[in-house]
């Protein structure tokens, strides 16, 4: 089982948005970068866990924890011209972008912040992608220290 972290602005779709879907589950839909696409793609498998990240808000920071219930498969928005993600290059017997599926296992109680992670940049989270300077990927992977040590903050 590997671990990541899934960057979302709470004003297009939130954690909350994500507990009042059926099932508590939705295609990690949208990514539209290369590099995440392949994590996407390739590496996340049924089973993973990651954080549910809130980014460009006024409190970043990490909102609780989502499953990956589905590996990764062709990201049909690409594929829809009436919708945001349509990709005119992309095309279904040649997909360019995919998701997976998530399903919430638990909002935290409060927002591990930004500012919070960033005291142990330094130390204990130095691996911890989201906090490299010029990182602006929604899709990275957090190793088992940095995720058990994160837990230890909620």
């Amino acid at each position: 089982m590997n671990h990541w972290l899934l960057k979302s602005e709470p004003t297009t779709f939130s954690i909350d948005d994500l507990a009042a879907r059926p099932k508590h589950t939705t295609a990690w839909d949208g990514v539209r970068n290369y590099q995440a696409r392949n994590m996407l793609r390739d590496s996340m498998k049924k089973g993973d866990t990651a954080f549910f990240y809130h980014s460009s808000c006024a409190v970043p920071g990490i909102a609780g924890i989502v499953s990956v219930v589905r590996s990764g498969y062709p990201d049909a928005t690409a594929f829809d011209p009436a919708h945001d993600h349509f990709d005119a290059e992309s095309k279904a017997d040649d997909p360019r972008w995919y998701v997976v599926d998530v399903k919430l296992q638990r909002k935290f109680s409060r927002i591990i912040t930004l500012d919070e992670l960033r005291k142990y940049a330094a130390t204990a989270l130095e691996d911890l992608i989201v906090l490299k300077r010029g990182n602006r990927l929604s899709v990275t992977p957090v190793t088992k220290t940095n995720w058990d040590f994160i837990l230890t903050l909620e």
